[in-house]
């Protein structure tokens, strides 16, 4: 097994216990939903919904982005969806707007929409890089976790569902899997 499909593999554990770590990610910098202005979008989900306007059709999203499991909803509130994951980008250590680790597909039926993306980078290159993605910091999922990664980081940006809660918020109470 290789060290990207090893890493791919652990980023789907990651996902699918995603609900269960969610009082253990730490928001370093992530936008304050009380202060954004949700009629007007940010650089960054502009750019999101630029980069990835070709993924609405889910079969675009393939062979690159392979759906790791079913629907994450929230612990209490809200939901995730259906993360279709690129292993290579997982482990390349690199974040770009134009190439987000995860797409996020919230199932109506037998369709698929996307509504937001997730980029994800381990602590030590994000630290030792100073990375950012126009200015938008990350969340801060902490070692010891349960998929017994190292320190890692991770943003979510609703580009195409709108969130109450922010853009850069985790949960998103306007997706559901309750369509499937």
């Amino acid at each position: 097994m290789t060290r990207t499909t090893k890493l791919a593999l652990k980023w789907a554990s990651y996902i699918l216990n995603m609900a269960l770590l969610s009082s253990a990610v730490t928001p370093l910098f992530a936008q304050d939903a009380q202060h954004e202005d949700h009629n007007a979008p940010s650089t960054l989900v502009q750019d999101v919904r630029k980069a990835t306007q070709q993924f609405l059709d889910v079969n675009n999203a393939a062979p690159a982005y392979q759906p790791a499991f079913g629907c994450v909803s929230g612990p209490d509130h809200g939901a995730m969806g259906i993360h279709y994951v690129n292993g290579p980008l997982v482990g390349d250590g690199q974040i770009d707007v134009k190439h987000p680790e995860a797409l996020i597909y919230e199932p109506e039926g037998n369709k698929l929409r996307l509504v937001g993306v997730e980029y994800i980078v381990d602590a030590a290159t994000w630290l030792k890089n100073k990375a950012s993605l126009d200015g938008q910091l990350f969340n801060l999922v902490p070692a010891p976790n349960r998929f017994g990664l190292a320190d890692f980081f991770e943003l979510h940006v609703w580009a195409w569902r709108e969130n109450p809660q922010g853009a850069f918020v985790d949960w998103n109470n306007n997706v559901t899997c309750e369509k499937q």
